[in-house]
């Protein structure tokens, strides 16, 4: 089947919203979708449509323009904690495998149980071109002064240079008493914690690319702990939408970052915004006895 459709001028987008049945002043709604491409914001407005393409009966562009701006900001409180995760997992990883294997540890396939030798390569190429694209003045230093004898740098330099995809392969790689050590660290098992960290990586780019994550069905579902009575009792936490990431991070950051006051934005946010169904985002109704959340 051929694609047929012509590119729209913002005032033909907005008319053809408006016959559709969306209510809202033209000038506004133009002025909306300057600022914001007509194709993302669909993906707001599209909960509201019939199944010929029409508004429901009351659909508002108020109504669709606050789904927007609870999704921006909700993705910004969502980098804010996983920001403070990936730093506290770079740092406990570092730490034990630069004191366990040395420096360069890392440099060794041995050091790295948990990788094929496919895997581990990708790893070692992606830490190259990390390191060879960075300019950041601690890596100038080192290799004006010690590139003759290091391919790349030690442990606690390259850490700091690593993507989350990066990271995540250094901790599935590691040797299970170190990632066992660090899962404890958040009353979970490695396997569990792997599980976290993937997820974390994914919204992490979701959000870094703007994309919609408010009622978003998740691909990879994190792991629930299955013998944790906190997590099923009285409530039991879902792992296909966001309640179930807010949760993981709020759980980490109890540990990671207790004083963040992050909890508390967060609930002021849902607050601000109680309008909004939160079934679509995985809310149970009566989530807040939680424990994790209490």
């Amino acid at each position: 089947m051929q694609y047929t459709k012509p590119a729209l001028t913002h005032e033909q987008q907005a008319d053809q919203l408006i016959d559709r049945g969306m209510e809202c002043d033209r000038d506004e709604l133009i002025r909306c979708l300057k600022s914001v491409n007509y194709y993302r914001l669909s993906g707001y407005w599209f909960p509201f449509r019939n199944e010929d393409s029409s508004f429901k009966d009351g659909t508002t562009l108020n109504k669709v323009w606050r789904r927007y701006a609870f999704d921006r900001r909700l993705r910004l409180q969502v980098l804010d904690a996983i920001e403070r995760v990936e730093i506290c997992v770079r740092s406990e990883l570092v730490y034990r495998l630069a004191h366990e294997q040395g420096a360069f540890g890392y440099l060794d396939k041995a050091n790295m149980p948990g990788l094929g030798a496919d895997e581990y390569a990708t790893f070692i190429k992606r830490l190259t071109e990390e390191y060879e694209g960075s300019h950041e003045q601690f890596i100038d230093h080192f290799r004006a002064t010690y590139a003759d004898s290091h391919p790349l740098p030690p442990y606690w330099m390259i850490t700091e240079l690593m993507a989350f995809g990066s990271l995540l392969r250094l901790f599935r790689g590691s040797p299970q008493p170190v990632k066992r050590e660090i899962a404890d660290r958040f009353g979970v098992n490695a396997k569990v914690m792997e599980s976290w960290l993937k997820t974390l990586n994914i919204i992490r780019n979701i959000c870094a690319h703007h994309g919609r994550l408010w009622n978003r069905e998740l691909g990879f579902k994190p792991m629930i702990p299955n013998k944790d009575a906190k997590w099923h009792e009285p409530v039991a936490v879902t792992n296909n939408r966001i309640f179930g990431v807010l949760t993981i991070l709020k759980c980490m950051l109890d540990d990671v970052a207790p004083q963040s006051g992050w909890t508390e934005r967060l609930l002021t946010l849902l607050d601000d915004y109680s309008d909004l169904p939160r079934d679509r985002m995985g809310f149970p109704d009566d989530w807040r006895e939680c424990p994790i959340w209490k």
